[in-house]
């Protein structure tokens, strides 16, 4: 039994779009900034929670069948 619940699917929904508002929104200013890549990796951090488990957790989990 998992300690982590999934999200609903409207809750996923707002969430990336409130990930695109943000993107549209600031992506003038994020043009000619130097730290930007780490702007957007928290926006794709944010775009890929899909449930109240960690994301790198989530991510490794997906990625062992690679080795075996």
């Amino acid at each position: 039994m998992s300690n982590y619940h999934a999200y609903p699917l409207h809750r996923i929904f707002l969430r990336r779009s409130a990930v695109l508002l943000a993107l549209l929104v600031t992506l003038p200013v994020m043009l000619f900034r130097t730290d930007r890549a780490r702007f957007y990796s928290y926006l794709h951090r944010v775009w890929a929670k899909t449930s109240d488990k960690p994301v790198w957790l989530q991510q490794a989990e997906a990625a062992s069948g690679d080795f075996y």
